[in-house]
């Protein structure tokens, strides 16, 4: 009986090999805070199908392929602006700055040339996987929202770690840890979001201050959320 013959890859395929290369070079090396407050706009045709929203950016990141982008606390996450792709929960349609009202679709100047700085500096710097590479005081009013017995608390965000694998964590304070402030960077209080029982998502301010308040609107959006 002849051999047989090995199956050609279908060109939809992708192997699982190229997928982990991929994802090496989108892995964000280095980060720089927006301190700006420029946003980017996006869709949501759950919300509105006339009206594009502005969310704030917490920092600008340079992949390892040398990709430029901003990125932003996004449901249980940080995202880079370009892979928010659904309408129906957040489409990225480009940036915006408030200041002088303009839109624009590519990073700012000034930004990839600190980063493509810092990339080149900051190479040789390759820490185990699972240590922080850098932290940034978070300067957006991110608030973590956590499932605390039966009830939502939120619990205000105060750094930001990048980690050498490129994910990011959502540091929080304990007050029984806290013996001086301003809580900055490293301060031993800090612990990440994502090991906080209960937790869910991320809200930047306006929204954590809606549900403070109770507003009708906001809290029934969070408990669809948490459905």
């Amino acid at each position: 009986m002849a051999p047989r013959e090995a199956a050609t890859p279908s060109a939809n395929v992708i192997q699982f090999p190229d997928m982990k290369k991929d994802r090496e070079l989108q892995r964000i090396t280095r980060i720089v805070p927006e301190h700006d407050g420029l946003c980017i706009l996006y869709s949501h045709h759950a919300l509105s199908r006339e009206k594009l929203f502005a969310g704030k950016i917490l920092c600008w990141g340079i992949q390892a392929d040398g990709e430029v982008v901003a990125l932003l606390p996004w449901l249980s996450g940080v995202a880079r602006c370009r892979d928010l792709t659904d309408p129906n929960t957040g489409c990225f349609e480009g940036y915006y700055d408030p200041a002088s009202e303009v839109i624009f679709s590519e990073p700012p100047p000034p930004k990839v040339a600190e980063l493509q700085t810092a990339q080149q500096l900051y190479q040789h710097k390759q820490p185990a996987s699972g240590a922080a590479l850098q932290e940034l005081t978070d300067t957006i009013g991110s608030h973590a929202a956590c499932i605390v017995g039966q009830h939502l608390a939120l619990f205000e965000v105060r750094t930001w770690q990048l980690l050498a694998s490129g994910e990011f964590q959502a540091m929080l304070a304990d007050p029984k840890k806290q013996t001086s402030t301003p809580i900055l960077p490293g301060d031993r209080c800090l612990y990440a979001a994502q090991t906080q029982p209960g937790f869910r998502y991320f809200f930047q301010y306006h929204i954590a201050n809606q549900i403070k308040a109770g507003d009708p609107i906001a809290v029934r959006a969070v408990e669809r959320l948490l459905e």
